[in-house]
């Protein structure tokens, strides 16, 4: 399989720049399995699309103000994407520079401070902070939201809050879990008041999410990895809700992406899902058959992506293609702030 075989043509026009005023006011394509016709709908819709007894699975993952700028002793500027956290105040980052910065040297903070460079390995670096706080602390007050490469502005005030779910809650993340974006306060209690039922997981949404593919064969492909935590509440609240005929629902593919690792990666190798806390790598493509979910809210993806790839495993390729060409014709927002989909698995179970 190829990745041009996941390539489609979007106008520039249809990115999404900027969220809508309210956030359940999106569009919502729901895909159902087979041939059936596509719904143009809202996701203010979902109350009325679901059913009692269903268990919606959110990301409750938080953003990190990951984004920093600052010179190096040469006095060449930096700007710094934290990717992850470590211990010890260092973080695995990636940096932009006219020059890569050799381990060793130090970085001048804006915000006030320094990194000490300790090691390269590939396209990241790992960094040593000298600033007044935890690291994670000092983040809240002098970094800046790293927005995804995709939106031509600057972050403004309005993205410090609508580029986070209403559920976010476990700082890590250095880009948001999208899907959950739709959902505000009012939505939710409406899901509530129709029975559906509520979960979380968390996986904290990596920089490599927005690495391209670079190879043509994408067996070939080595996957970012990111860390995710899978409770045991949510476990025995999936098994009690698939017994009584309730259907579990991804809300992104961040949540598919944790619940199948969960499935897979467990000392049992039953098949089932099982608590799991830690790195996953999995790569989901067409021919990987996923177990964990009856149906997935996720956003348009981009061209030749690995998040299209994984749709197009759980719904069926010529299915997902199908979807987004009608998508475009009818002129939905694509991407972090744009519109949704309800996707239903290609074999209709």
């Amino acid at each position: 399989m190829k990745k041009s075989d996941f390539h489609y043509e979007l106008p520039p026009e249809l990115i999404a720049q900027a969220p809508l005023p309210e956030r359940s006011a999106s569009r919502l394509l729901v895909v159902p399995p087979g041939d059936a016709a596509f719904e143009d709908r809202h996701v203010r819709d979902l109350p009325g699309l679901l059913r009692a007894g269903d268990l919606l699975v959110f990301n409750d993952t938080r953003v990190i103000p990951a984004r920093l700028f600052g010179q190096k002793e040469s006095g060449g500027r930096v700007e710094i994407l934290i990717e992850r956290l470590l211990p010890d105040n260092a973080a695995r980052v990636q940096i932009g520079a006219s020059k890569s910065p050799k381990a060793g040297s130090r970085i001048a903070l804006d915000a006030g401070g320094e990194a000490e460079v300790l090691d390269r390995e590939g396209e990241f670096y790992r960094l040593r902070f000298h600033v007044p706080d935890a690291l994670e602390n000092w983040l809240l007050h002098a970094g800046r939201l790293p927005l995804p490469p995709y939106i031509q502005r600057a972050p403004g005030a309005d993205d410090d809050e609508r580029y986070q779910t209403v559920f976010a809650k476990e700082l890590g993340a250095v880009a948001a879990p999208t899907a959950g974006l739709h959902f505000d306060d009012a939505l939710l209690q409406r899901l509530r008041d129709a029975g559906v039922e509520f979960g979380h997981v968390t996986l904290h949404v990596g920089a490599g999410t927005f690495q391209p593919v670079r190879v043509e064969n994408i067996h070939e492909h080595r996957m970012h990895s990111e860390w995710l935590n899978v409770g045991a509440e949510l476990v025995q609240q999936v098994r009690r809700v698939r017994a009584s005929g309730g259907r579990v629902i991804a809300v992104g593919t961040t949540v598919l992406r944790a619940l199948e690792s969960a499935t897979c990666v467990n000392e049992a190798g039953d098949g089932e899902l099982h608590p799991f806390a830690g790195e996953t790598q999995i790569f989901i493509f067409p021919g990987y058959r996923i177990r964990s979910i009856d149906a997935l809210v996720t956003n348009f993806h981009l061209p030749e992506s690995t998040l299209l790839m994984l749709v197009s495993a759980f719904a069926g390729r010529d299915r997902i293609f199908a979807a987004y060409e009608h998508a475009v014709r009818e002129k939905y927002r694509f991407f972090s702030y744009g519109d949704a989909m309800l996707l239903f698995p290609e074999s209709g179970k």
